[in-house]
């Protein structure tokens, strides 16, 4: 599979600036009241809810923001606010193909968002069912290398019904099937290998070639997108070359 060494170096980066504004906490809570609110306050009996909390202590997310995240998704917050996950179909410059999942309270406040923010940089909405074709889901580990050996981690992938284990510079990364998620990953924990990332995400089914200027261009209305409150992940069809990442990071 293509693409994911370049995706991972930009989610790494855009991780980067979250931190500086602030903003990755609150992702991370929307996370754990989301997962909450699915399958239960407990994060041994609800995988999910477990995955999100070791996201955020990686983060070195306080514990206090942890517990009140995981009661405002069983309900037990003072707020009572309900937060729900959607993902929006869209197209940024180029006809490239988006797909922006989000986590919200307030689906008209996201949707004007998203509208304004994909007009502004020559993109638009699309209909249901029009883009997501385009796309699958897998299942994606991010792990350092430093510390840990390349036959290992690809035999404990392989074991768990992975399809894919890649070697980019500092890190590894694995993908798979959505249905190995839990495998693998109660095999990386029973080694206590602990990924930067893992979670299930979309990758395209084909990617678009543009030349670099272009591909900037789109890369710059991700961002955008991506700056919005209740965007949690964008993914696209773009095919990102090295060139221009590196213009794309001198502006």
């Amino acid at each position: 599979m293509s693409g994911h060494s370049k995706w991972s170096t930009i989610k790494r980066k855009k991780g980067a600036e979250d931190a500086k504004r602030g903003k990755i906490f609150t992702r991370l809570a929307r996370e754990i009241a989301m997962a909450s609110r699915e399958g239960g306050g407990d994060p041994e009996s609800n995988f999910r809810l477990r995955l999100a909390v070791d996201k955020a202590r990686a983060q070195n997310m306080p514990k206090d923001s942890i517990d009140r995240a995981i009661k405002r998704g069983t309900g037990e917050g003072k707020d009572g606010v309900t937060i729900e996950q959607i993902f929006y179909e869209g197209y940024a410059p180029n006809g490239v193909a988006l797909m922006i999942d989000c986590m919200t309270e307030n689906r008209n406040r996201t949707v004007a968002e998203l509208r304004h923010a994909l007009g502004r940089t020559g993109g638009t909405l699309a209909d249901p069912g029009s883009v997501a074709w385009q796309f699958k889901r897998v299942s994606y580990f991010s792990i350092p290398a430093k510390g840990h050996e390349f036959d290992a981690i690809f035999e404990l992938a392989v074991e768990g019904g992975a399809d894919d284990v890649q070697e980019d510079g500092e890190y590894y990364e694995i993908v798979g099937p959505v249905e190995v998620f839990k495998t693998v990953n109660d095999l990386l924990r029973a080694k206590k290998i602990q990924p930067e990332d893992a979670e299930l995400r979309m990758v395209p089914n084909q990617e678009m070639d543009l030349d670099i200027n272009d591909t900037v261009q789109v890369l710059k209305a991700i961002e955008r997108i991506e700056d919005l409150d209740d965007v949690q992940n964008v993914y696209s069809n773009l095919s990102i070359t090295e060139e221009a990442l590196v213009q794309l990071e001198s502006e």
